[in-house]
Formats: structure tokens, sequence, C-alpha cells
């Protein structure tokens, strides 16, 4: 370790003021209990101590994995447009219950959804310049794909907006 390392590292927080400023962060936004253990670890605090604190805040209402699993799905699905493949994956990395899993992803309505991918195309459809409706459909799946739509949904948008241009 380098001096820019130790001078940068603070002292560790009491678990008394480390929970006073978890409850903040989690009062902010939903937080996950993932990120919630990641930012107690942060304040220099050891797994009971982290453990503990992470229990006081599910008691006092300030994490809740369920609300926090409908606030993501519905938030990354409204406001970036992605795709349950997509989310379902950042819900994993936030080490969700495969409960809350579902009961977030319940807040995506499915037509919704789908109008959300024909969305997708029409938008990308115009930058992609080509005579070739093998490439035109090929970058117009693979732009979905990267967005976190399912094959089976890409492919019945797609032959429903290239129908409508001919």
């Amino acid at each position: 370790m380098d001096d820019f390392d130790s001078r940068k590292r603070k002292k560790p927080l009491d678990r008394k003021t480390a929970l006073l400023k978890a409850a903040d962060y989690c009062a902010y936004q939903e937080r996950s209990q993932q990120e919630v253990r990641d930012k107690l670890y942060g304040y220099g605090l050891h797994r009971d101590e982290v453990e503990e604190t992470i229990y006081e805040l599910i008691t006092q209402g300030y994490i809740n994995e369920e609300r926090f699993a409908k606030a993501y799905a519905g938030g990354k699905f409204r406001m970036k447009g992605w795709g349950k493949r997509k989310i379902l994956q950042g819900l994993k990395q936030h080490r969700i219950s495969e409960y809350c899993v579902k009961k977030g992803m319940l807040e995506i309505d499915s037509d919704d959804y789908f109008n959300t991918i024909i969305k997708h195309l029409e938008k990308k459809r115009p930058s992609i310049k080509t005579d070739s409706q093998y490439i035109l459909k090929g970058k117009l799946t693979q732009h979905l794909i990267a967005k976190g739509f399912e094959m089976d949904l890409i492919q019945e948008a797609i032959k429903q907006v290239l129908s409508e241009e001919n």
C-alpha cells in the first residue's frame, strides 16, 4: 500500500454512526441488502456488525428486497427501456432472492413490453444503412439482444415492423 492509499483511508466508524449513515443512504433511494452491506464494509465494520446493522435496517423498514426488486425492474424498464433478461441479470448481481425477482418482474406489463421493443426498432431502423434485409435483421436483432430482450419477441417485432415498411 502506498502513501496515497493510507491517507485516503479514514478510521472505521462505530456501529451506531454507521447505522445512521446507512439509514440515510437507504432513505435516499431503494437499496438492496448487498449495496448496503458493501457500504457498511466500506465504513470499516466487521462481518458481525454488518449483519446486525442489516438486520436493524430491515426491521426498521429501510431495506426491503421485494420493494427494491419492484423499483429496480420497473425503473430500468420504464426509464432505460431494458429488456427482462438484462433486468434479471442486474437483480442477480444484487443477490436478490428468486421470490423477489419474480415479484419485481411482475411490474412489467406485457403489452408495454412488446411496444417498447417496437419503439426501439423504430428508433434504430433509420440509422442502419443497408439494402440487405439479412444484414438489417441481424443488426436490429443484435441491438435488441444488447438491450436484454428475448429472441422470440425480437423476431416477432422485427417481422411486424419490416412488414409495415413494405
